[in-house]
């Protein structure tokens, strides 16, 4: 049971993912904090092996460091789940793609960054022209490809251990759904694997062939939420959070604030 939970306040207000977790926690009578990005870069949130917290991926990160907590590696495609991909999945560096470009070897491919913290949003590049998009960002920076599909639609499953919480529409026709089967027999091949978090959001869509493929797995520590209940996913984070809190090294160094 934990015995607050930390909330992080963007701008005046909560994002709807706050708010569903606010919901939640003052309903089972645990009070609710809400905190800045500054106050973890500070260390100056009471964080302990009793506090839930949530938030960014930055200030996630931020907490972890300060409870000693390994950050994990992101897992977009994990091993197990690879033949659902249906599509070529590759890793890169944006100087690759960038090259490629220029000439002309590479036709239209979809890009994004392969770490959590995003410095820019995954798209399709299709000529050089689209580099602009990036910015300044590293062409050092390693990515993920990914050959072009036709999506029909796309779904996020809430999963906690092996039982999917719910399957959450975001992108398509909502009546294109995914196969339920499919995304069972996923999530236990996941489970199974060793590779999966106790808890984390798996999309999956209909392609226009009408197979049902992964398009991506998220973790649960820092995790969108679309139209998904409030209890559920606040199932989803406190999960992960309480596996993450098991695998601290410094829990003595929490609460310390920097000099």
């Amino acid at each position: 049971m934990f015995r607050i939970a930390f909330l992080e306040q963007r701008g005046n207000g909560l994002e709807v993912e706050e708010r569903l977790v606010r919901e939640v926690f003052e309903s089972r009578g645990i009070p609710v904090e809400l905190y800045t990005r500054k106050r973890i870069e500070r260390r100056n949130l009471p964080l302990d092996a009793h506090a839930f917290i949530m938030g960014t991926t930055p200030s996630m990160h931020g907490a972890m460091k300060q409870l000693g907590i390994e950050i994990p590696a992101p897992n977009d495609y994990p091993q197990a789940l690879r033949h659902l991909l249906h599509r070529r999945v590759w890793s890169a560096t944006l100087g690759d793609i960038e090259r490629a470009l220029y000439e002309g070897r590479q036709g239209p491919v979809f890009v994004k960054p392969a770490d959590r913290l995003k410095t820019f949003t995954g798209r399709v590049f299709e000529s050089p022209a689209d580099l602009y998009f990036l910015g300044r960002a590293s062409r050092q920076q390693q990515v993920w490809c990914s050959e072009v599909v036709q999506w029909r639609s796309e779904f996020r499953a809430y999963v906690a251990g092996e039982k999917v919480l719910a399957l959450d529409h975001y992108q398509g026709d909502p009546e294109a759904r995914p196969r339920m089967q499919v995304i069972e027999e996923a999530v236990a091949a996941y489970r199974h694997s060793g590779e999966a978090p106790s808890a984390y959001g798996i999309d999956f869509g209909v392609l226009a062939s009408g197979e049902t493929a992964l398009v991506e797995a998220n973790d649960g520590y820092s995790l969108g939420a679309y139209q998904v209940a409030a209890p559920l996913y606040a199932e989803v984070l406190s999960t992960r959070w309480t596996e993450l809190l098991a695998t601290r090294k410094a829990p003595s160094d929490a609460r310390s604030p920097l000099p």
